[in-house]
């Protein structure tokens, strides 16, 4: 099994002239995840990415791999496996070609180039050029490539992208699989649904800049969620919450409580006697917490591991307006 390496971002920044790509980007990613990186295209995805593979220099700050930069890494390729492009292939170099140069460059056997192919559903293709394969096709490719080395990292960027349905199932198994054996796996993506089926845990960014970490429960404050109920007899389930002091609003789908959970609801409703036909916990859509993260209208909270430095405010209050525009 190979070693189980955490990713670290700290204050990383990176200039393009007097354009800012990524700006003060500090993130932990832990081993045994799926974690989505999300953000709107343009939002510094693929550069922060770049830059931890040592492929971009930062103009400050620092990406590590288990404490180390990608360039100290002993053995790069059995310690973190990357794609980052699909087209990244020569057009008229077969498939299992392209992998035995790595092998060759790695130090690894070529029994290990026919495992990988048969991993990504790519044994039939291999003797063809890469020229002729469908853009799916180069994406089994790529993660063949990374998985080549058997690493401990995982880095994907938009490994999705160009798989038909059934593609998408495979891949996104095939990543939890891999994220269970110990590996941290890290996803870029823009698609909010794709990631809820996929990941453990998000990362965002929007502008540069990381607007949240944690779980995707995480992603709505508490305090946005309630309790939907209803029943046939909705007056007596309105009497029964009305007299547990449970505070109630009609709504088209039944009726919401902001400050029972559902288990009280439902213990509520059965010592009246009355029969629901509904019950649910429901928030805010999470599509739209995130297009307010990343539009800035929204600013999460800090957690407990991200709490500010002694003599520092608490922003869990912060206003867009207060923070100010900064990219």
């Amino acid at each position: 099994m190979p070693d189980a390496l955490a990713l670290e971002f700290t204050g990383l920044t990176k200039d393009f002239g007097r354009i800012r790509a990524v700006s003060d980007f500090t993130a932990r990613v832990e081993p045994g995840l799926v974690t989505g990186f999300l953000g709107p295209n343009g939002a510094g995805k693929t550069t922060t990415l770049r830059m931890l593979l040592g492929l971009v220099r930062a103009t400050h700050g620092s990406a590590t791999v288990g404490g180390r930069p990608y360039a100290e890494l002993r053995h790069p390729l059995r310690s973190v496996g990357a794609a980052l492009e699909a087209s990244s292939f020569h057009p008229g170099r077969t498939g299992a070609g392209h992998l035995r140069v790595l092998a060759a460059a790695a130090g690894l056997p070529r029994t290990r180039v026919d495992e990988t192919l048969a991993l990504v559903g790519l044994s039939d293709a291999a003797g063809r050029k890469v020229g002729g394969y469908s853009l799916g096709m180069r994406q089994r490719l790529g993660l063949a490539s990374a998985l080549l080395g058997d690493p401990g990292v995982l880095v994907l960027d938009e490994p999705s992208n160009g798989l038909d349905p059934e593609g998408i199932r495979w891949m996104r198994r095939l990543l939890q699989e891999l994220a269970r054996e110990g590996r941290t796996v890290l996803v870029s993506s823009h698609l909010l649904a794709e990631v809820q089926q996929t990941a453990d845990a998000v990362l965002i960014i929007s502008r540069g800049q990381r607007v949240f970490q944690g779980g995707l429960d995480d992603l709505a404050d508490p305090n946005e969620y309630a309790t939907v109920v209803d029943a046939p007899d909705r007056q007596s389930l309105l009497d029964a919450l009305g007299a547990a002091g449970a505070t109630v609003e009609i709504i088209r789908g039944g009726i919401r409580v902001t400050d029972r959970d559902p288990a009280e609801v439902g213990t509520i409703a059965a010592a009246a006697g009355v029969a629901l036909s509904g019950l649910q916990r429901r928030g805010p859509a999470l599509e739209e917490v995130f297009l307010d993260l990343v539009n800035g209208t929204r600013v999460h909270a800090p957690t407990v591991t991200e709490a500010p430095a002694e003599g520092e405010p608490a922003d869990e209050e912060v206003t867009t307006e207060e923070r100010g525009d900064v990219r």
